[in-house]
């Protein structure tokens, strides 16, 4: 089943990917949206900055039945069915289960733990997706199970590739998935440092930017 999904999972760039399963369409942080995107069913927006939470690119997905799923910062700049959790809460929607978890900053000042903002880990067809949101490698990230881990890789704002192979390290997916490149921060040379470092012990797809 983790084939049908990662053939089914799409990065839209920096932090965003669409996933189609269940006879649906979820996002991850919409951002820089192109062309004449697909509708979503569901959308999991970390945190409130801008590159995360983009009201004009949530307003191209959004219909009448879409959820959002957020923390209280970002769903205050949203409108429509929006639902805030804090990390540690689950909500199954849509044939999705979305459990809240902690993204944060260890060792530097962007995304301050206080906030709870937030990753998430997506169960579905029986596949757990973690995508990390904006954070370093944080010592929750041992107990996160996931098959499938999509973790930022740029240094600046987040953990560094470095320190991302040790986060895959700790989880250990069956595949991991380098984010938060190539748009505002990090280059392609830090996913391939990335997938590098775990040569040999965790796969590491570099999916290409639709």
């Amino acid at each position: 089943m983790i084939e049908k999904i990662l053939s089914n999972l799409e990065w839209l760039g920096h932090d965003c990917f669409r996933l189609r399963a269940a006879g649906k369409v979820l996002y991850f942080d919409p951002f820089q949206l192109t062309g004449d995107p697909a509708p979503a069913d569901l959308i999991l927006v970390s945190h409130e900055h801008f590159d995360h939470c983009s009201p004009d690119d949530i307003a191209k997905i959004s219909k009448q039945s879409t959820i959002i799923i957020t923390e209280p910062r970002a769903a205050a700049k949203l409108t429509g069915n929006v639902k805030t959790v804090q990390p540690g809460q689950t909500l199954t929607l849509e044939g999705f289960t979305v459990q809240a978890v902690r993204a944060y900053n260890t060792n530097k000042k962007f995304h301050p733990q206080a906030n709870s903002w937030l990753g998430f880990i997506v169960t579905v067809e029986g596949v757990r997706i973690y995508h990390a949101g904006d954070t370093d490698y944080i010592p929750e990230m041992a107990g996160y199970a996931a098959d499938i881990a999509l973790l930022p890789v740029s240094g600046t704002y987040v953990m560094t590739a470095d320190e991302a192979a040790q986060a895959a390290l700790a989880i250990n997916p069956r595949v991991a998935i380098p984010m938060h490149f190539g748009s505002i921060v990090g280059a392609d040379a830090d996913a391939r440092h990335f997938a590098a470092k775990l040569a040999g012990k965790i796969k590491v797809n570099i999916l290409p930017k639709k």
